[in-house]
């Protein structure tokens, strides 16, 4: 047994959320379903009341707990992409079939859990470079951004960028 697991909240949707979720990324699966022996306030036996699985080998619990508590921002999976493709394809299936983009790398899923699709090369031009200037241009172009563009921020953190 882990000592720490992520549990997250849903509201009836913990299988189909962790079976999504496992397609994502490599390293991830689904370890088991379990249903509810006894009627709770959000399931009658039989019911599936918690999932567990891992993503991208870290584990977590979706525990179908009823529409009592919604997903806030509060709390997010945060997905280091290497390349701009990964990032587009993450963002198409984190988005689609009724997800939310929302601004800076950040969207949400069907099931409102909230997710930042932030590129590597995004976190190395802002924060690991030793040019501020660059620095504040690259997070200065990412600002307005819903899906990070990977060669926009590039362009704005070089001088030609900067001219444009």
């Amino acid at each position: 047994m882990d000592t720490l697991t992520t549990c997250i909240w849903y509201d009836g949707a913990a299988e189909e959320a962790a079976r999504f979720y496992t397609a994502l990324l490599p390293d991830s699966r689904v370890i088991r379903v379990l249903r509810t022996p006894a009627q709770t306030p959000s399931a009658q036996p039989g019911d599936v009341l918690v999932v567990e699985w891992e993503m991208a080998g870290q584990r977590f619990i979706g525990l179908n707990g009823g529409a009592s508590y919604p997903q806030t921002q509060a709390v997010s999976f945060v997905i280091h992409t290497d390349a701009q493709e990964e990032t587009d394809r993450l963002w198409a299936a984190i988005t689609g079939d009724g997800g939310e983009e929302g601004m800076c790398g950040w969207c949400k899923d069907r099931w409102g859990v909230n997710w930042q699709v932030t590129p590597r090369r995004l976190m190395e031009l802002v924060f690991d470079n030793d040019d501020p200037e660059s620095a504040r241009r690259a997070m200065e172009a990412m600002m307005p951004m819903r899906k990070i563009d990977i060669a926009a921020i590039e362009a704005a953190a070089t001088a030609e960028g900067a001219q444009r």
